[in-house]
């Protein structure tokens, strides 16, 4: 009896982690959804520079922004995996 209901603890747990996961999942894809807008946005500014005199400053400012873009999604996966971690501990 103690074996089912330990089984039953089991399953129960491995649902919340997969339904935590899952949420984890879709807040990953929502942030690259908006990087991607950005990055977009950043191609047609791109696009729209090559005319302009000033074009060095503008690709400079591209990249910095590409590189703030890339170090916040850096930042959030290593948040996402430290706390799939944590979850990963506290359950065994």
């Amino acid at each position: 009896m103690a074996e089912s209901e330990s089984q039953e603890g089991d399953d129960y747990n491995r649902g919340k982690m997969v339904e935590n996961i899952k949420t984890d999942m879709e807040e990953l894809l929502e942030e690259m959804e908006k990087l991607t807008v950005r990055a977009a946005w950043m191609a047609y500014s791109y696009t729209a520079i090559q005319t302009n005199a000033d074009l060095s400053n503008a690709m400079q400012h591209s990249e910095d922004v590409f590189l703030m873009c890339k170090e916040q999604m850096e930042k959030k996966w290593q948040e996402v995996l430290l706390e799939s971690r944590s979850e990963g501990e506290k359950k065994e």
